[in-house]
């Protein structure tokens, strides 16, 4: 499978279900309601991880992305999947119990106006789960940009050179501190549940090399929460609308 014309832009989204996929449909599970739950999965690309849900837990599933051709094949899967930009979601004030954003707010252009859309639209004691990129990761795995031209793929250290540096390289995707993620939801009645530093699946490395990736990916996960998960591959953060 090769990446789309969309890389650099959009991201790429889930196209697969492995593993990794897995273990963050878990955690999603283990921080907000999913069982007969209002869900909605905020720029899902394709819907996977929407379609697992309707699937397992619950019909009430949304998910909406900002482009029409990722759109309708989500529909396949997710009924009401729809084309929407994450800053002005056309849902009611209070609609869904559980809202998912997959490595989505990194992408779009205004990322704290997706933020407080996503609070808007949440009913109060109702949760969202974010993951989005760790700046400390040693790689950008969004590719970067060289004299004008996209490089598709992982780039070393990019996200540790000061920020106007880091930007020029990979102006096309953020990555995120704990407190630059946090800043996003301020202002809202949202509050803090649950913060960490979390790493990938590494499926596509563990299909090439097997066992010895198997055992480095687990290491690995034995660093999360530890001080060396500082260097993780994604933020995973729960928010709660307040009542």
């Amino acid at each position: 499978m090769t990446h789309s014309s969309l890389a650099a832009l959009r991201g790429e989204p889930s196209y697969v279900w492995r593993a990794g996929q897995e273990r963050r449909l878990q955690m999603i599970a283990r921080y907000a309601r999913l069982e007969g739950a209002r869900v909605l999965e905020a720029g899902g690309g394709v819907g996977m991880y929407a379609s697992q849900i309707r699937r397992r837990y619950t019909p009430h599933v949304d998910c909406f992305d900002i482009e029409l051709e990722r759109s309708l094949e989500a529909r396949e899967e997710v009924p009401n999947a729809i084309v929407a930009a994450a800053e002005h979601l056309p849902y009611r004030t209070g609609e869904f119990d559980t809202i998912i954003s997959h490595e989505v707010l990194e992408h779009v252009n205004d990322d704290r106006a997706a933020a407080h859309e996503m609070v808007r639209v949440l009913k109060p004691g109702g949760r969202i789960v974010v993951f989005v990129p760790n700046r400390w990761y040693p790689f950008e795995t969004h590719g970067h940009y060289w004299k004008g031209e996209y490089h598709f793929g992982n780039t070393p250290l990019i996200n540790y050179l000061p920020t106007r540096y880091r930007d020029k390289l990979a102006p096309h995707v953020r990555a995120y501190t704990r407190r630059s993620l946090l800043a996003l939801f301020e202002g809202t009645p949202g509050r803090l549940m649950h913060h960490e530093r979390i790493y990938g699946g590494y499926d596509n490395i563990i299909a090439r090399l097997g066992r010895p990736a198997k055992i480095m990916r687990d290491a690995l996960y034995r660093l999360e929460g530890t001080l060396l998960d500082t260097y993780g591959l994604s933020h995973l953060l729960v928010i709660e609308k307040m009542q």
